[in-house]
């Protein structure tokens, strides 16, 4: 009932601030917010933590893993927002993507095909994976400067970088087709297996196609754009 104090886990808690986040924004955000969404008091919210910036973290660290609650004590508390960065920066860094680190350094390969293949399904694969993630820290990144850095300007732009760099390798030996622009061609790339992992489920006509479909197909067209003809 209203005013009340209901009894919520901390991975309830997490849960629901989560989902307001994703859909909010962090400005937009308030404790009230995630309170009000869960059946809580405004004030019982704080016994589990203490701050908005802590409660981001809870969130970040709920939609990477549950188990990664298990540990904190409450109210959980935070010192900076460079604490939230650094969750974020274990996350990806345990992710990766080791298939295109792998053929971003690789001199030779036997099949371009099975090689530029394997890069498409990592890639979606993360994506699937880890939507959730995604949408939450892509929302409140934009909000948060050391946030932002780490996840647009680092992360983000490192992939498009690594990956227009595995595709100069592989056009200047003569295994992938040339293209107009090669950081063009990686965000296309990128994108499309972005938009159907994960994007597509936005709308309404789209989100009956099923993973394993839209995985094939993906796969299947951009081999076929990028690979020469043997």
């Amino acid at each position: 009932m209203a005013g009340r104090t209901a009894t919520r886990s901390l991975a309830d808690v997490a849960a629901a601030a989560a989902q307001v986040f994703t859909r909010r924004g962090y400005r937009e955000t308030g404790i009230s917010d995630v309170s009000k969404a869960l059946g809580l008091s405004h004030g019982a919210l704080y016994t589990y933590v203490h701050s908005k910036e802590a409660l981001l973290y809870v969130a970040l660290a709920w939609s990477i893993g549950p188990e990664l609650l298990e540990d904190l004590e409450t109210p959980v508390r935070l010192s900076s927002e460079e604490e939230i960065v650094a969750l974020a920066r274990r996350w990806t860094d345990a992710e990766g993507l080791p298939k295109l680190t792998a053929a971003s350094t690789r001199r030779r390969v036997d099949s371009v095909r099975e090689e530029f293949g394997e890069i498409v399904d990592e890639l979606y694969t993360f994506i699937e994976t880890n939507r959730d993630v995604l949408a939450l820290v892509a929302q409140c990144a934009r909000e948060l400067p050391e946030m932002f850095r780490f996840w647009f300007v680092q992360r983000r732009r490192g992939h498009f970088d690594a990956l227009s760099g595995y595709l100069r390798k592989r056009i200047r030996s003569g295994r992938l087709r040339e293209v107009p622009d090669v950081p063009t061609a990686a965000r296309f790339i990128a994108e499309t297996v972005a938009w159907f992992a994960w994007h597509r489920l936005g709308d309404p006509d789209s989100a009956t196609l099923t993973d394993e479909q839209c995985r094939a197909t993906v796969h299947h067209l951009l081999t076929s754009a990028f690979l020469r003809d043997s």
